[in-house]
């Protein structure tokens, strides 16, 4: 089995910063893909960026240029560096992996951005 533990969420006011981090453990394959994704009240979960084994990254629109997604492969740890953090990023963050066309979630983490 996966299990993916986050961690780093919390309360931060607009232009503040978080990190989050992931870390994978269990039957983890060389090659996968870790990322970050977000479900904010009233809107569907969407992805807020990704990682694969080999350092490929994708980020959403919405968050380029503010954060930053990167990974330990000896920890099989994931992280996601937040700056300059607006009211819409007001989410539960789920960190995700795929491997082998297996889908595996963490149980989310509540970062709230307000004054």
């Amino acid at each position: 089995q996966v299990q993916l533990d986050e961690s780093g969420g919390g309360l931060v006011q607009p232009g503040g910063s978080l990190r989050l981090s992931c870390a994978a453990s269990g039957s983890i394959f060389r090659a996968n893909v870790m990322g970050w994704y977000r479900q904010a009240p009233g809107k569907q979960r969407e992805l807020v960026a990704a990682t694969t084994t080999g350092g490929s990254t994708n980020y959403a629109d919405s968050v380029k240029g503010r954060f930053t997604i990167s990974r330990d492969n000896a920890k099989n740890t994931v992280y996601l560096e937040m700056n300059s953090l607006k009211p819409e990023d007001t989410a539960v963050y789920y960190c995700g992996l795929l491997q082998r066309g297996v889908d595996y979630w963490g149980q989310g983490t509540q970062v709230t951005v307000s004054s």
